[in-house]
């Protein structure tokens, strides 16, 4: 059974609030040590390399090495499934972390393709031939 939209709803801000809990450490110390900054201000900005880096090895590397899914889809119980493959390869992964760009692109229509895809695919999930299971009804 595909998961519902709000599974994946609630998997996402889940993980974002991990990404941003992962980023302003690593934001800190990179505005007070490498750049030497008096004052130093936090913000995920999705222009910024380091944002997108951290966001990027978060969501990829958990799809990867827990087999489809993050700390967010645990909370929702729902994983990612790869199409092509038997279990979601590394490169699967971050690209479909790095489609979360394109699905965020025109006010977020990407995502919204969930409720007009037979598949419930968003943008990102078709970038990498995969779909989002609800294990509660495995």
């Amino acid at each position: 059974m595909l998961a519902a939209f709000w599974q994946r709803a609630v998997a996402f801000a889940v993980d974002l609030l991990i990404s941003v809990l992962l980023f302003s450490p690593v934001e800190y110390v990179w505005q007070r040590y490498v750049e030497h900054n008096e004052k130093i201000l936090i913000a995920l900005d999705f222009h910024e390399w380091r944002s997108l880096l951290v966001i990027v090895l978060y969501f990829g590397l958990c799809t990867f090495f827990w087999n489809g899914k993050t700390v967010g889809k645990w909370v929702a119980r729902i994983r990612v499934v790869s199409l092509t493959h038997e279990r979601v390869s590394l490169w699967q992964a971050l690209e479909r972390a790095l489609g979360y760009g394109a699905s965020a692109l025109e006010v977020g229509f990407g995502f919204l393709q969930f409720f007009i895809n037979r598949n419930r695919q968003c943008v990102h999930d078709r970038i990498a031939e995969t779909i989002v299971v609800d294990e509660r009804a495995a």
